[in-house]
């Protein structure tokens, strides 16, 4: 199949750019970041940063802790920032024992108000971002919790993760730093050190071009959708999305249905064992439209799907922590990575093909029009909540 390339646009200032000179794999499940993960750790000198929304206290997590505190014991700076809802059980369970061992820790913004609907308590540390001695980094959308989900016990939760070494970890590093800095600063926590302990400078290492896109309040508010969007009308042959969380507002809807009435191959994988069924049924009041316009939609069987994971033209790719919705695109913190290089794009490519393959349902045209009544009335129903939910929060659902 012929390729046509896709134009390398211009990205926000600053963290976003495109570099060149990095080497990056792809990790599937928790079953291959996990040892990718603690190899890095036990071999780390000078620093650590992790950055995360949950961190269990489950046996990966007690793991991963495990090796952060002996890290911290042999003169390693270890900083681990976790989010306050996310990481209730990390705050309770794991966060005193790890200070002891001299790791340095901090809850971004801790829950006061389990059922406010307040926009700031909407505002989510959901990055999963670790650097190691300035020198290697991993980006995506594993959180430190098991890979095997009660719901689906038989097969792992379905994600994603980079292992990133090259020039990108300078923009890592510094958003990683920057990130700490700020948290510390509004803890008002003048015994956590703020300075920069390790003063490794990134190496070129591969080829493969990349950027590091986040989203934040300030100067990156809209980086990683609008990364998505320039992608999306730039594709001339083929678009396959994998995202948990799946409900784009207008621009992003627009962007695909333009795409698809262009000709454009456009395949979703979505959830189909929901671990928050609100969304899921929000998602699938989208799905006429969807199916009206060609674009073909499978729901993931097997396991909980967790993965947000794009490929475009088998080009152009990016792995993160980003859901397609309002409160990731517009809300929470969120970091991916995207990837220029056929190879990296293709392997990921074959990878959610092989996931629809031997563990998801196609959802056709007729087959959803047979849907009963009450199940077309529930998705309504969910869909209009989550819209008000997102009003309420001050963001547009759509």
């Amino acid at each position: 199949m012929h390729v046509k390339a896709i134009p390398v646009w211009p990205l926000a200032s600053g963290i976003g750019k495109w570099l060149r000179g990095n080497t990056i794999t792809l990790l599937e499940n928790g079953e291959a970041f996990f040892p990718a993960l603690l190899e890095a750790i036990n071999a780390a000198r000078q620093e650590i940063l992790l950055q995360t929304y949950i961190f269990a206290t489950d046996t990966t997590g007690r793991r991963v802790a495990d090796a952060l505190a002996q890290a911290a014991t042999r003169g390693v700076s270890v900083r681990v920032l976790v989010d306050g809802f996310g990481g209730l059980a990390f705050e309770r369970k794991l966060m005193d024992g790890l200070s002891a061992a001299g790791v340095e820790t901090l809850i971004f913004r801790r829950e006061r108000r389990r059922f406010s609907l307040h926009r700031q308590r909407l505002r989510r540390l959901h990055r999963k971002v670790t650097v190691i001695d300035g020198r290697i980094a991993f980006v995506g959308g594993i959180n430190i919790i098991d890979d095997f989900d009660a719901e689906a016990p038989v097969h792992p939760r379905y994600d994603y993760a980079v292992r990133i070494e090259g020039a990108l970890l300078k923009p890592i590093l510094a958003s990683s730093r920057h990130l700490w800095r700020q948290i510390a600063w509004r803890s008002l926590r003048s015994r956590v050190r703020v300075q920069s302990s390790a003063s490794v400078q990134p190496c070129t290492a591969g080829d493969m071009r990349a950027a590091f896109l986040t989203r934040d309040n300030l100067r990156h508010r809209a980086d990683i959708e609008n990364a998505y969007l320039d992608a999306i009308a730039n594709a001339h042959e083929e678009i396959i999305l994998a995202n948990a969380y799946f409900f784009p507002g207008l621009r992003f809807r627009h962007a695909l249905l333009a795409a698809a009435a262009r000709g454009v191959k456009i395949t979703l994988l979505l959830q189909g064992v929901a671990d928050h069924p609100l969304m899921q049924y929000a998602t699938r009041a989208l799905y006429p439209i969807f199916l009206e316009n060609g674009i073909r939609l499978f729901e993931y069987q097997r396991s909980v799907l967790h993965a947000k994971v794009a490929v475009i033209d088998r080009h152009w790719a990016t792995v993160g922590s980003s859901n397609i919705d309002p409160f990731s695109l517009m809300l929470a913190r969120e970091a991916n990575v995207a990837v220029i290089d056929h190879e990296f794009a293709a392997t990921l490519a074959t990878r959610i093909t092989a996931a629809m393959r031997d563990g998801a349902v196609e959802l056709r045209r007729e087959d959803w029009a047979r849907q009963p009544i009450i199940r077309r009335l529930l998705c309504w129903l969910a869909y209009q909540t989550v819209r008000l939910a997102a009003g309420i929060a001050g963001v547009k659902g759509g």
